[in-house]
């Protein structure tokens, strides 16, 4: 018995790790995309303003229509019978083919105009099609790992953590980087394409951490496949899932607006490109400390209550960041880590609640359907990316930032416009988006765990059935 709870304890330790070191390539390869990709565009690439507007577009299409095609993805992760498993097989596949792809995102290969719009096209889709295989079938793992509440706080906090720690390497290193690049090779183009391909590399590495020491805990009711019909039942049934999604897609278009913004405000707006890597590493250190102290903050708070204390830092911190004056790089920091401490519990949070519904579908349906329901979590990053990206680049070309003689055009109005924009439309979002999740999510400790008592006995009773 006691070799059987060691080996148990073991895998569980294994699993927190293996999961969440899986993050930290896989977050500065997307974050590079994400958060840069226009930025490269408009700076490195120095594109017209005629094609930006075109590319905006089918930028801001292409990932709508990708985030429509998730569920049908879930449903194919859902339906698959490996011998590696129903997960493994799609993120393996998912991580080669996404990082091939995403380097063609960041090479120059001579095209202008219609040519480079149409080889943009063509390279973003095969980018997000494939790492929609790879980030739906990892994410939907989660759920698989473990069903204790507590337990799944710890390995969304590390795979949280982890993720922090590529995401804010990009953030921070992405200017320093590109520029000793450039100067190396003289050329930015070139910096980035090498930038790319090294990203590329570190995010094949982690995964394969996820790939090799990583084992699912929880079997569900029933295993047979679903249909396509079964897609939209599981999905728009699943009430609980579709309020979490529409709170948190509010939250995250507000948030990855401003996050895109960053870079241009410290480029235009305060006037020293140069702090933008302090001001992120700062951000980083202080969204990865949120990470570490939530489960503490867990054992003595409600979910509830952590979610509204998050809330609450990040209104203070986006009212201090629109007051601040541009060059009083204090009180910037101080709203920058108020909104990102706040905007970490907030999204650990959020992942909890998904992983959680995973467990009500299955109470509600008779039938666990992990990878469905997960979609929902990269259709809510790619369609809240897709209009933050839409939103990011008719600022940037109306605030004068973004013109065909390539020297910003910024007024005191213009500048006024861009920081309405960049603090307080997203403002708005979050703060809606808290209020939906407060009146109609009710998926909480108790109800959870009755929920979960109940689906036990159902288990046990179907297992004894089945070997009768």
């Amino acid at each position: 018995m006691q070799t059987k709870d060691k080996a148990l304890s073991r895998q569980r330790n294994n699993n927190r790790w293996a999961f969440g070191m899986g993050t930290i390539g896989r977050d500065a390869f997307y974050s590079m995309v994400s958060m840069y990709l226009i930025y490269y565009l408009t700076d490195v690439l120095n594109v017209s303003v005629g094609t930006m507007w075109s590319i905006n577009f089918v930028y801001m299409g292409l990932r709508i229509f990708d985030a429509l095609n998730d569920p049908f993805m879930g449903l194919v992760v859902d339906n698959t019978k490996s011998r590696w498993g129903k997960f493994r097989p799609w993120i393996v596949i998912g991580a080669l083919l996404s990082g091939v792809f995403m380097v063609f995102l960041f090479t120059d290969v001579g095209l202008k105009g219609w040519q480079y719009i149409l080889y943009f096209t063509i390279a973003y889709v095969l980018f997000e099609v494939s790492f929609t295989m790879n980030d739906l079938a990892y994410w939907s793992m989660l759920p698989a790992l473990t069903e204790d509440q507590k337990e799944r706080e710890k390995i969304g906090a590390i795979a949280r953590i982890c993720a922090n720690i590529g995401l804010f390497a990009m953030v921070v290193g992405i200017v320093p980087i590109t520029n000793a690049l450039a100067a190396y090779t003289g050329s930015m183009l070139k910096a980035y394409q090498i930038l790319a391909i090294a990203v590329v590399l570190i995010m094949w590495f982690f995964q394969m951490i996820t790939v090799f020491f990583c084992r699912e805990q929880v079997q569900g009711l029933r295993s047979e496949s679903a249909s396509l019909r079964d897609l939209f039942r599981i999905i728009i049934g699943n009430d609980q899932l579709i309020w979490v999604t529409i709170g948190l897609l509010l939250f995250m278009f507000g948030y990855t607006a401003t996050t895109s913004f960053g870079i241009y405000y410290f480029k235009y707006i305060y006037g020293d490109e140069t702090m933008y890597a302090p001001f992120a590493l700062v951000l980083g250190v202080s969204q990865i400390l949120a990470l570490i102290i939530f489960p503490l903050l867990s054992k003595r708070w409600k979910r509830s209550h952590i979610y509204t204390f998050g809330t609450v830092l990040v209104v203070i911190g986006y009212l201090i960041f629109f007051f601040a004056p541009a060059g009083v790089f204090a009180m910037i920091g101080v709203a920058g880590i108020l909104i990102f401490v706040g905007q970490a519990m907030i999204q650990l949070l959020m992942l909890m609640f998904i992983t959680d519904s995973v467990e009500y579908g299955e109470w509600k349906f008779g039938r666990r359907n992990d990878s469905v329901t997960f979609s929902l979590q990269p259709f809510i990053f790619k369609m809240s990316g897709a209009l933050a990206s839409g939103f990011v680049g008719v600022t940037l070309v109306l605030s004068g930032i973004k013109t065909d003689s390539g020297v910003a055009e910024l007024t005191p109005s213009r500048i006024v416009f861009f920081k309405v924009m960049m603090m307080l439309v997203p403002l708005a979002l979050i703060v809606l988006g808290f209020f939906i999740w407060k009146k109609k999510y009710t998926l909480n400790e108790v109800r959870y765990a009755e929920i979960l008592e109940d689906l036990r006995v159902r288990r046990e009773a179907e297992k004894a059935e089945s070997e009768e």
